[in-house]
């Protein structure tokens, strides 16, 4: 994990737009990286899993993950970091392929938010998961075990 109080608060270039991911790629939502990077006593069983599939599993991400980790990582009522503690963490989660949001992940997450009834931020996961070929997506807000066209969502916090 990052160490706190680095240097340098600028953020690590952004990655090129191409990548390489296979269906063993593994799509991760942004609770998997809130989890790694919290610090929280209450979140300690969760923040140990996070970790490891980190470490162990070939993860991919998207820009609204990014995004999202950002935006909760620095509120004071989700892990209340500091900016250049976020700044590192999002240099870390950008060693991981990033799937940019296009035109066409827009019309798939509508075609799949109204297919499936989920919100449209959800349907935006599992069409960048889509865009970027992984065959298995790790959410806590959609249904563990579903199908969502051609991508399976597992809960890897379930029973925990």
């Amino acid at each position: 994990m990052p160490a706190t109080g680095t240097k340098s608060a600028r953020p690590a270039p952004f990655p090129v737009l191409s990548y390489t991911t296979s269906d063993l790629s593994v799509f991760a939502d942004t609770h998997l990286l809130l989890y790694a990077a919290s610090g929280c006593p209450d979140d300690s069983v969760k923040s140990t899993c996070a970790r490891q599939i980190l470490r162990e599993k070939d993860i991919v991400i998207s820009f609204q993950v990014l995004q999202e980790f950002y935006a909760n990582a620095l509120n004071p009522r989700k892990l209340g970091l500091t900016h250049s503690q976020t700044l590192a963490y999002c240099q870390a989660w950008l060693t991981f392929p990033v799937v940019p949001l296009t035109a066409d992940t827009f019309v798939q997450t509508l075609e799949l938010a109204t297919r499936y009834r989920i919100s449209h931020w959800d349907a935006a996961i599992v069409a960048a998961a889509q865009q970027a070929g992984c065959g298995l997506l790790y959410s806590e807000d959609l249904n563990h075990g579903q199908d969502y066209a051609g991508i399976r969502l597992e809960n890897p916090f379930r029973g925990l």
